[in-house]
């Protein structure tokens, strides 16, 4: 069984749903759990913001931390799973936000992703978040890559 497989398998016994927000992966992380044949019951959407701009617009990430922080951090990443959520309807989301190279893009190395995921909300506040940084090794594909996977992995370990 693959990642996507094995996610969507658990989404589906806990019948709960999931969203995504991409920047790095471009698309990638939505079309892998697409690929998952019955996926709609539990997949709701994926905004793809790669452009800065749109991680505002579309994910509702503040622009002061954009301006000053740029958009490869921990709270980048966290506030568009939570654009994600909120924009989705979901109980999960998951973004990525990171650099895939070939230059530095705000003096943030080739290789570094920001993942963050957020779970179901707990009445007016908002549910758990998780993050974590990891730093990829590759070309522009194997990068992208390796962080779809690493963003599956992270799905499944916080829904074991």
């Amino acid at each position: 069984m693959s990642l996507a497989e094995d996610v969507i398998a658990k989404m589906k016994g806990r019948s709960v749903t999931l969203a995504t927000c991409e920047s790095i992966t471009g698309g990638g992380l939505g079309a892998e759990l697409t690929s998952v044949p019955g996926a709609s019951a539990v997949f709701m959407g994926a905004l793809v913001t790669y452009a800065r701009e749109l991680k505002n617009t579309l994910a509702g990430v503040d622009q002061d931390l954009i301006d000053h922080e740029g958009v490869v951090n921990e709270l980048t990443a966290i506030q568009m799973a939570i654009g994600a959520q909120t924009r989705c309807d979901a109980d999960w989301a998951v973004a990525t936000t990171g650099v895939a190279g070939p230059t530095l893009q705000d003096g943030v190395e080739v290789g570094t992703v920001w993942f963050a995921v957020v779970g179901p909300k707990m009445g007016m506040s908002q549910g758990p978040q998780f993050t974590e940084v990891k730093h990829f090794e590759g070309d522009r594909n194997e990068i992208r890559g390796q962080a779809i996977e690493h963003a599956l992995e992270m799905l499944l370990r916080i829904l074991d």
